[in-house]
């Protein structure tokens, strides 16, 4: 199918790690891109190279989407380029590490924004847009930390188990239309998200443990398409989510307090 026939997809954290990779698995099958990041010039040598090897438009918008109003200001860019949005691929977000008490609130307020708000404007916003076309997606990025509560990233798992408890209950407002929604919940990525969360002793371990940007894109992508409800990728991700079923609560929170508290 040629691009002038595909839908946009909208990668909201586009510039880097998941979001990223995800803009070049799209990309691949020639579907046109809206990149929305922070980072005016990453955004630009992801869309130029995008261009050059694909062939397809990536259009690009910088914007904190942390910040009130982004998100209306995304609609409002869409509706002014009559953008026809397909996929929207709620991606952005980030982690606040430490304890609760003694964490900056404005920087926890700023990640609820983030990872929860955003989510859910945007998808309410898009809903009428994603309608108009046969066969549209919603991909919310998740973590297999909202499977479990996570002391000193007590605001962040949270953040995560309210991604994956909307999500499924969109999925089922959804499922009589065009637009399929799909959850999706990996373990540690190397993206830079630990340190960027302050967990820099963490980070060294988290590297044995590592899933890379592209495999679980190509992952987030083949779930996205085929309409896949909640996907945990990687073996141990998935076992260590049943185990969070299965074992005491309790346990479960004194060994990621442990692992959290290197």
């Amino acid at each position: 199918m040629s691009e002038k026939n595909q839908p946009y997809a909208l990668i909201t954290g586009a510039s880097k790690g998941i979001g990223k990779s995800i803009a070049y698995q799209l990309a691949k099958m020639g579907y046109p891109l809206l990149l929305v990041a922070r980072s005016d010039e990453d955004l630009k040598v992801l869309s130029h190279d995008l261009k050059a090897k694909y062939g397809i438009n990536a259009s690009v918008l910088s914007i904190d989407l942390s910040t009130n109003g982004a998100s209306q200001k995304v609609n409002d860019w869409i509706k002014m380029n009559n953008y026809p949005v397909g996929i929207l691929v709620n991606n952005a977000g980030y982690g606040v590490w430490g304890d609760f008490s003694q964490s900056s609130l404005t920087n926890q307020l700023d990640m609820m924004q983030l990872n929860m708000n955003v989510v859910v404007e945007l998808s309410h916003l898009l809903v009428s847009v994603l309608l108009q076309e046969k066969q549209a997606y919603i991909l919310n990025i998740s973590s297999t930390a909202a499977y479990q509560a996570v002391p000193t990233l007590a605001v962040y798992s949270a953040t995560k188990a309210f991604v994956l408890s909307f999500t499924r209950a969109l999925r089922f407002e959804l499922a009589q239309t065009s637009i399929s929604v799909t959850c999706f919940s990996p373990g540690p990525v190397d993206t830079g998200f630990a340190a960027r969360a302050g967990l820099n002793a963490f980070s060294k371990m988290a590297e044995k443990f590592n899933m890379q940007p592209d495999e679980v894109a190509k992952m987030a992508v083949k779930a996205l398409f085929n309409k896949k409800s909640e996907v945990i990728p990687g073996f141990t991700n998935i076992v260590s989510v049943y185990a969070n079923r299965i074992l005491p609560k309790a346990f479960i929170e004194k060994t990621a307090a442990g692992i959290y508290k290197i």
